[in-house]
């Protein structure tokens, strides 16, 4: 089974490209760019708020266009060795800015990452830019506006960081005017967190999203299921990070998910952080769950379906898990 998982073809949706800075990299550029650092011998966290500190921390030794650039490049690499054929890969630009890192400069290497990786691993992305929630809306738009420039290189805009007193409703005019510039919708309703079946009722109702990062704890609203259900709202789940920030990896509520046919994925969140990839989290998922490969078909048939990927890519894709 695990080759077999190996060997399909793969989409991933929910993946933090400052998330997949691994501990090498991290040191040489923190040396090239001399970027002082604790030293940190692994990454190691309990919960939402740990993580975020040590992720915030490792962003920090990204400051020139190359640095970008290695980044992604290196998460191409793996992805395509992986299996990955279409990644739809979150960037933070206020982690950057906020730091004096120009927009510019961050949206230029991981373009260059994009082309190269589609020219030489044929391996096909488009990019979503996050707004960091526990920043004031008004930076959110601000950094909104900055992006219009770039229009042609961002697919959407997803929403992420601390979740505690952070709700959707407090960006509510920041995607409504993403939706008017033609940005497609996204929001992190991280698991268990405070309220969370609140912020995923308001991104789902309120803010009409187009899909829902994380967002298990949607099992305890049917209303909220069948809503999602019936739009064709696909849920990106995250399971091997699940298991460091909460409870387990979720794979039980990602088995009623698949019963109830709503449209959930597996993906990899910050890979290099929680030590798993895409193949990781799938034979994870398959060996708790002894998914059949049918079913393993249908996850990633759920992905290119829930994804944003141009229609040749989609029916590409669909036409490869077809002949499996």
């Amino acid at each position: 089974m695990e080759d077999f998982i190996r060997q399909m073809p793969k989409c991933e949706l929910h993946l933090h490209i400052e998330g997949t800075l691994e501990p090498a990299l991290r040191d040489r550029l923190a040396a090239r760019n001399g970027v002082s650092l604790p030293p940190r011998p692994d990454y190691d966290f309990h919960d939402l708020t740990s993580f975020l500190v040590g992720y915030y921390e490792g962003m920090s030794v990204l400051v020139h266009e190359p640095d970008f650039y290695e980044l992604a490049y290196a998460y191409f690499e793996k992805a395509a060795a992986q299996g990955v054929v279409y990644a739809e890969i979150f960037f933070d630009p206020q982690g950057h800015t906020s730091r004096g890192v120009p927009f510019s400069t961050v949206i230029r290497g991981l373009r260059r990452a994009q082309l190269d990786a589609r020219r030489i691993l044929g391996l096909h992305s488009q990019l979503i830019m996050c707004f960091l929630r526990d920043f004031q809306a008004e930076y959110a738009m601000a950094t909104l506006l900055e992006s219009l420039p770039y229009k042609d290189w961002i697919v959407g805009v997803g929403l992420d960081s601390d979740e505690r007193g952070n709700p959707p409703a407090k960006f509510a005019a920041v995607f409504a005017r993403a939706r008017q510039e033609g940005y497609l919708l996204t929001m992190h309703c991280d698991v268990d967190q405070q309220d969370s079946v609140k912020h995923i009722r308001q991104a789902v109702m309120d803010i009409g999203v187009d899909r829902v990062d994380h967002g298990v704890n949607i099992l305890a609203d049917a209303e909220l299921v069948a809503e999602v259900k019936r739009r064709g709202i696909g849920l990106t789940l995250c399971p091997v990070s699940n298991r460091f920030v909460t409870d387990g990896t979720k794979s039980a509520e990602l088995r009623r998910l698949l019963d109830e046919g709503v449209r959930v994925t597996v993906n990899s969140d910050d890979p290099a952080y929680f030590t798993a990839y895409v193949l990781e989290n799938l034979v994870t998922v398959q060996q708790e769950l002894d998914l059949t490969r049918d079913e393993m078909i249908t996850l990633q048939r759920n992905a290119i379906e829930a994804s944003w990927a141009p229609p040749a890519v989609r029916q590409e894709v669909l036409d490869r898990l077809a002949a499996l």
